[in-house]
């Protein structure tokens, strides 16, 4: 993986945490979103086993992008609340695919997929750069804080190179996911319900980052790492 420094990302450090300030995993995820940093959700081992990257979407520059592909290599996603996706007409894209491929849709690990539309800013080239990828990701940040479909649809353009996830209505109490983690999270920090999730992959054996180099990850950043049944217990 490419080795950063707090510095190196700006408001990617770990924040400052000062006398007083709540100093459990969750407390210490909630405080380093308020200072726009990532932390780091494992889920459970008898479900994806896998650990994220999340920001606030609010806080995605094009440093925190290009830390996401090169220090965790998953898919670069933004996750919405329920209640913006409702606003916004987002759907399950899996319900508005026409197509043999969308029948019988098993997961291993979950009922189903909190995949919606994939978008870019209407103001990006490609879309798929740092610089664009970051501006339609704080684009969306935006959109969630005061949903309008019409100034939605004015803004970003789909098909494009940044996923959107749809949170369970019932967050926590309905689903426990990395889009249901980031968005009570941001819930919990007074941000708006809109993260960016990325998966750790590890290069050496190809599959999921194991949660112990995770949290070797985050102590070398000093980045909350925080168990997804820690979340659950203190924010569901």
């Amino acid at each position: 993986m490419t080795q950063h420094t707090a510095a190196d990302t700006g408001a990617d450090g770990g924040g400052t945490r000062g006398e007083g300030l709540d100093t459990t995993p969750v407390g210490r995820a909630v405080d380093a979103f308020r200072s726009g940093s990532p932390v780091l959700v494992h889920d459970a081992e008898d479900r994806e086993g896998e650990t994220d990257l999340i920001y606030p979407a609010g806080a995605v520059g094009p440093d925190a992008v290009a830390r996401m592909r090169n220090d965790a290599g998953g898919l670069v996603c933004v996750a919405l609340s329920a209640p913006v996706c409702e606003a916004l007409d987002l759907p399950f894209v899996q319900e508005e695919i026409d197509h043999p491929t969308a029948n019988d849709h098993d997961l291993a690990y979950d009922d189903r997929s909190s995949f919606s539309l994939t978008v870019n800013h209407r103001e990006t080239r490609t879309g798929i750069t740092d610089v664009d990828r970051s501006r339609t990701i704080r684009a969306l940040s935006r959109a969630a804080s005061e949903p309008d479909p019409e100034l939605f649809a004015r803004a970003f353009r789909a098909p494009g190179h940044v996923h959107l996830l749809r949170a369970a209505d019932g967050l926590l109490a309905e689903r426990e996911g990395h889009t249901e983690f980031g968005i009570a999270l941001a819930e919990a920090a007074g941000l708006p319900p809109a993260v960016v999730v990325c998966e750790m992959l590890d290069d050496e054996t190809g599959v999921a980052l194991s949660p112990a180099d995770a949290r070797a990850y985050a102590q070398r950043y000093d980045l909350p790492y925080v168990e997804g049944s820690e979340v659950v217990a203190r924010l569901g």
